[in-house]
């Protein structure tokens, strides 16, 4: 159980975090994985992330801090941070696919939030092997809250590219924004119709399938998005569910 003094240490972490490294309350609010991670963290007095990854049984370890500091933009201290939250809510170093499932159903409880789990597994889990370790976790986190309009883009390809065959199809595109919408169930003001999603869908793929070959390109995808300020928008929903 987390004590007061540990309570109190994680929210001055949460604290440092928001003001002196960029992320924003409505982020942190906004991403369940960091709530959920954050909410775990409690730290250890002159603990480091390379002294728990010593001293820690776990099957899976990560790789060196400075590694992950050139490959994010995450600062030491913000990695230590998140490393502390992830092993303590998966000690053995990795999530799997029902752990993501149970985070969105506590967050979504109005909803069916599994669909979209698994979707946004599959995104983070990027050599599919059917778990997520703190390497992939926070490659992913330092695109979605820091990376470049061009990363971020890169990324909602990939979640929206289902199969992961580099094109993204109508029916792709509407199991994800069926999904969301799944999730969000009767949260939404006004409560949307069955067949918004696909109307959605229609409207979308329309404008990023120039070719009309029936399949959306990653060039086509970016180049859309980029171009068109409501789609840019509506694609940013899956940013405000993570």
């Amino acid at each position: 159980m987390c004590t007061p003094t540990k309570r109190t240490q994680w929210r001055e972490d949460l604290q440092h975090l928001r003001k002196d490294h960029g992320f924003s309350k409505k982020v942190l609010l906004n991403c369940c994985l960091v709530r959920r991670i954050i909410t775990w963290a409690s730290p250890k007095p002159k603990d480091s992330v390379e002294d728990e990854l010593e001293l820690s049984a776990v099957r899976h370890r990560p790789e060196g801090l400075e590694q992950l500091e050139a490959q994010t933009r995450f600062s030491r201290k913000e990695l230590q941070i998140l490393y502390r939250g992830f092993k303590n809510e998966c000690p053995s170093g990795v999530v799997n696919e029902e752990t993501f499932k149970d985070i969105y159903a506590q967050f979504f409880p109005q909803g069916d939030a599994s669909t979209y789990a698994h979707f946004l597994f599959n995104a983070f889990d990027t050599d599919h092997n059917g778990s997520v370790s703190f390497e992939d976790f926070v490659m992913g986190l330092s695109i979605l809250l820091r990376g470049t309009v061009q990363e971020k883009l890169n990324w909602a390809f990939n979640l929206y590219d289902i199969n992961k065959d580099g094109y993204i199809t109508k029916e792709e595109m509407l199991d994800i924004m069926k999904a969301i919408y799944d999730m969000m169930g009767k949260c939404t003001y006004p409560v949307l119709k069955e067949e918004t999603p696909r109307q959605h869908v229609e409207v979308f793929f329309q404008k990023m399938d120039k070719n009309k070959d029936g399949v959306v390109t990653i060039d086509e995808f970016i180049d859309c998005c980029q171009n068109d300020e409501n789609i840019m928008r509506s694609m940013h929903l899956f940013e405000n569910v993570l």
